[in-house]
């Protein structure tokens, strides 16, 4: 029985990674022609242009690993993701931006005119504009190739990855139209924080990297020991917050810095997670003794599920090379095998060793019967 459990585990393994479509070997005709629905064309040699051209375009631009000329692609897809990302992190530096003047009149006090200039706000450089006009480019005519040539338009439209990469797309456009209607507007700087969406695009990765599919692919194995991390996290959280704001009140306390529950939330979510900014932290002796033993249990907690989550990830990566060795067609996953039911007595119609029911064994005494007296 142990061995049939670890074989339906591994064949789940296997089947996981199927699906997550690690392989990087070129599909045949038959298969390309079975994914994106044209197998009876196929079979009937009348395939067109556009059906045998359709999947060249889609491993163009969505299979890495399929050619030199989609390695290209990629190549050129990471290139401006890396490109928009650091543009996007760089305009924010004081020393990218530009201030913007605003000379204004004012009178003296013995009634000339004087004029003065005024630093109202900063923007960014217009070369990091032209930047993401030319990455966004990019991005909308990668989207459209890829939807146009997409074997399943439904899987594509709502697949996680695409998702991501249409709002990030879409926030650069929005982006624009308030800024040309609706930089008059008072806290208009706020709109920009809409744009933080495309620093999400760093997810697009994974259509390049096997192991950066296998980490995901680990963490939604590992989502129970995760929510149970975090289910005890949260429950430490607020048995030690309440804990250090009434031992910090018991004693004499002028630097009290936990004047309430939702502050010592704060603190003990630092403390449990062992980062300890040290903007807070516990005066009297009951709260270091709070303080000692809230360290020690976010210690134990978030160790307990590491081990569950690194054996895991072990085991798909092991898993994918193991399968990366094997040819593709042995690589086809099979389904588990029912265990047999036990067979009663007496009946018959399978495989089993002739004359072994309760008729045969009457036959049998009857023939002995029969030839006691010729003996």
């Amino acid at each position: 029985m142990g061995g049939l459990i670890g074989h339906r585990d591994t064949q789940e393994t296997l089947a996981v990674l199927e699906r997550l479509d690690l392989d990087t070997e070129k599909p045949t005709e038959e298969e390309l022609a079975r994914k994106f629905g044209y197998e009876d064309d196929y079979l009937k040699g009348t395939v067109s242009w556009w059906q045998h051209t359709k999947p060249q375009i889609w491993s163009l631009f969505d299979e890495p690993y399929s050619s030199n000329a989609a390695k290209i692609i990629g190549v050129i897809s990471v290139f401006f993701i890396c490109v928009s990302i650091l543009s996007f992190c760089l305009k924010t530096h004081p020393d990218m931006r530009v201030p913007v003047i605003r000379n204004i009149t004012v009178k003296t006090a013995n009634g000339s005119t004087a004029w003065v200039l005024d630093k109202t706000q900063t923007n960014a450089h217009v070369a990091f504009f032209y930047i993401e006009c030319v990455c966004n480019a990019w991005f909308t005519f990668e989207i459209l190739i890829r939807f146009i040539s997409s074997p399943n338009k439904c899987e594509f439209v709502t697949s996680s990855v695409n998702i991501i990469d249409y709002i990030a797309t879409l926030s650069f456009y929005v982006d624009l139209v308030l800024q040309r209607f609706a930089s008059h507007l008072e806290n208009a700087d706020i709109l920009e924080f809409f744009s933080i969406i495309r620093i999400m695009r760093l997810f697009k990765l994974t259509r390049h990297s096997s192991g950066l599919k296998i980490l995901i692919q680990t963490f939604r194995a590992s989502a129970k020991e995760l929510t149970l991390l975090v289910f005890f996290l949260v429950l430490g959280i607020v048995i030690f917050a309440s804990l250090v704001y009434y031992a910090e009140r018991i004693q004499a306390n002028p630097h009290n810095d936990f004047n309430s529950i939702p502050l010592g939330l704060w603190w003990a979510l630092v403390t449990m997670t062992t980062v300890g900014y040290g903007d807070m932290a516990p005066k009297t002796y009951i709260g270091m003794f709070v303080g000692a033993l809230c360290a020690l249990a976010g210690v134990l907690t978030i160790a307990l599920p590491v081990p569950v989550i690194v054996s895991n990830f072990a085991m798909y990566y092991s898993h994918t090379q193991a399968r990366a060795k094997l040819p593709k067609k042995r690589r086809r996953v099979l389904p588990v095998e029912q265990p047999r039911q036990p067979r009663t007595a007496g009946q018959g119609g399978g495989i089993g060793m002739p004359g072994s029911g309760p008729m045969a064994r009457r036959m049998n005494q009857v023939k002995t019967k029969d030839l006691g007296p010729k003996i």
